[in-house]
């Protein structure tokens, strides 16, 4: 259940009950592709750096070690040792970025697997099954996640696929709740925006989408190549359609500064790799802006990543030993880096949710995008 507790503007601050626990929105859902968050993070890392829920990746477990392997073993909760809420992607991103290696067909979606080259088909109702056997606390519907400078037929005709796949992932997911032997009997469904960079082709599928009274809507196919600007055109033309009274979920964004204008235009869920693969290459998140810790400047830096954050790293270690890490080939650098930097993008939500539920949001955002306008070089030096 979602609840609506408190708006500014279009900004929505709510609390999202779910079988596996509370979620206050809005909320940046900590990626760990393969049920582990690159970087050597383990479950009880993300409790300590305030995640709320975790996001795994459909096709990889599907691919490795196998969803029916991690049902045997009690579900992907119990697999990865994490209590709290899990969304899993449906497998639709696959269809975009293993482009090379798929065929679509109304069916669904003939992959070569990245790990052995086996093929591998999946469609809305193998989508679900995959999610049910992983036992997740949202499923995410299957899509087609088109390249966003596509043409315009293309395009259209994607989206139209997209919502009749869409319903298939109701009935099925419907279908398998009401099984015995499921793990989570509670899972919920959310669907995805399609359209790329057509405001008349999103609208449409916005419209129809709506319509099916889902647990949660996406607006999937940004981040894709298209530029900020397009991506908030898209936003403003898509969210006032999607149901007020429900989750809204732009998937695979972003930047703190994405972030800040996406819940200013109505988006109250995000995930994004960015802050773990940065942090595995030395960039570290500050309110001044992204660091490079492999610069030469740091290497008798004494201070912490950032002075006042309240994460384990800055607590006790400094920028200049955290170059050295790097330097010397230390997996630790890596481990220090990203638990920063999901400290950073979990405590960025807390301080948004506090600043709506002061009625504060637009300056607090204004705020912070002047001090990420301070941003360090991150070039290598």
């Amino acid at each position: 259940m979602y609840k609506l507790v408190k708006t500014e503007g279009r900004a929505k601050r709510a609390v999202f009950e779910t079988p596996h626990g509370t979620v206050q929105t809005p909320v940046f859902m900590n990626v760990g592709t393969s049920a582990a968050i690159k970087g050597a993070l383990s479950s009880e890392d993300l409790e300590r750096v305030k995640c709320q829920i975790e996001l795994s990746n459909t096709y990889h477990l599907h691919v490795r070690p196998g969803d029916q392997l991690i049902k045997e073993l009690g579900g992907l909760h119990k697999f990865m040792a994490w209590n709290g809420p899990i969304l899993t992607d449906s497998g639709g991103f696959q269809v975009f970025s293993l482009s090379g290696l798929r065929r679509i067909k109304e069916e669904g979606v003939t992959f070569a697997s990245h790990v052995d080259g086996r093929k591998i088909f999946m469609g809305p109702e193998e989508s679900m099954e995959i999610q049910s056997n992983l036992g997740s606390t949202v499923a995410m519907a299957f899509d087609e996640c088109a390249p966003s400078l596509a043409d315009y037929e293309y395009m259209s005709a994607s989206a139209d696929r997209t919502t009749r796949w869409l319903l298939r992932c109701v009935n099925r997911l419907g279908e398998l709740n009401g099984k015995n032997g499921v793990i989570n009997k509670k899972q919920m469904l959310f669907g995805i925006n399609q359209g790329g960079v057509y405001e008349d082709i999103r609208r449409k599928n916005a419209e129809e989408i709506a319509s099916l009274n889902l647990d949660g809507y996406a607006v999937g196919g940004l981040a894709v190549g298209e530029t900020a600007e397009e991506m908030y055109r898209i936003l403003d033309a898509v969210v006032p359609i999607l149901p007020r009274d429900k989750p809204t979920y732009l998937m695979g964004v972003g930047t703190p500064s994405n972030i800040l204008e996406s819940v200013e235009r109505g988006i109250d869920f995000f995930d994004c790799v960015l802050p773990a693969r940065n942090g595995r290459h030395g960039h570290v998140y500050t309110d001044k802006g992204k660091l490079n810790l492999l610069n030469a400047q740091y290497e008798r830096d004494n201070k912490p990543i950032e002075e006042g954050c309240g994460c384990p790293v800055c607590a006790r270690h400094t920028r200049a030993y955290i170059r050295h890490l790097f330097k010397a080939k230390e997996m630790l650098a890596l481990r220090l880096c990203v638990l920063h930097n999901l400290y950073y993008y979990n405590n960025l939500m807390e301080e948004i949710r506090a600043a709506l539920d002061e009625n504060l949001f637009a300056r607090y955002k204004e705020d912070k995008l002047t001090g990420y306008k301070m941003e360090m070089p991150v070039d290598e030096p």
